[in-house]
């Protein structure tokens, strides 16, 4: 914030010196700044046309959110390209779309004062029914799993050098992962398949592993999963090489 002088009119607005309003309580201003931005992005965001590209509303459509995670929130498809223009997405899934260009869940804090009830996803005209699925089990996994939003470790990520894939995708993300893939009948493309794999052998972090932000404890099961999908390459790549996606020996993304 820009060094304010004692005498000098309070950021606020209040109309009061500084010294007789805010002074002392500078981290205040921080929060009621954040709190303005927050609310002009949700209201910007929330106020985007809704789309369904693919089978997003028809899958969307077939699932009881409150019979599944009991809570009664809905799911809002916007596009992708109309999203990312607005330019608030610097803290969603690391600041780049999630698995490949398909979709990208919005962080429920930017739209929940706007539109409390509803959880965004912006997708492209061209997802597949792959990406589809990872983004809805974000969601799912959201509301009734871990209870974790994906995209907001990247802080934990740095300070402990787990690859922001592991902290964003839980257990409990590849449980509904899986549960989606066998309701839709839907292929897996490479990368999901990889999740899947972990999730089936029990490798994936679980939410209270992150919650827990024991730095000693994520690096050791990182490196257990990592190790494991060294371990496991040529099964792996078996699996995956007929799928969207493919890019070479299984295990790559996970080894960054």
């Amino acid at each position: 914030m820009k060094k304010v002088g004692r005498n000098d009119p309070c950021p606020c607005g209040s109309g009061k010196k500084f010294k007789n309003c805010h002074m002392g309580r500078e981290d205040e201003l921080i929060l009621e700044k954040m709190g303005t931005l927050q609310e002009e992005a949700g209201k910007k965001i929330t106020s985007l046309p809704k789309v369904s590209y693919g089978r997003a509303k028809e899958i969307a459509d077939a699932l009881d959110i409150e019979e599944l995670t009991g809570t009664d929130m809905g799911i809002k498809f916007i596009d992708l390209d109309a999203y990312l223009n607005l330019g608030f997405h610097d803290q969603d899934m690391s600041k780049t779309p999630d698995h490949g260009s398909g979709g990208l869940i919005v962080n429920f804090n930017k739209t929940k004062k706007a539109d409390p009830k509803s959880i965004y996803i912006a997708i492209t005209p061209d997802i597949n029914d792959s990406s589809l699925i990872h983004q809805l089990a974000h969601v799912l996994d959201a509301l009734g799993g871990s209870q974790l939003m994906p995209g907001t470790f990247y802080q934990l990520s740095l300070e402990t050098g787990i690859p922001m894939e592991h902290l964003d995708h839980p257990q409990e993300f590849g449980q509904w992962l899986n549960y989606l893939k066998r309701r839709f009948d839907i292929e897996l493309d490479a990368e999901n398949e990889i999740v899947s794999f972990l999730y089936q052998h029990n490798m994936l972090l679980t939410g209270d592993d992150i919650k827990s932000k024991d730095s000693q404890h994520l690096v050791s099961k990182s490196k257990e999963m990592m190790t494991f999908l060294r371990e496991h390459r040529e099964e792996i790549d078996g699996l995956i090489r007929n799928r969207i996606g493919y890019i070479g020996k299984a295990g790559k993304k996970g080894e960054k």
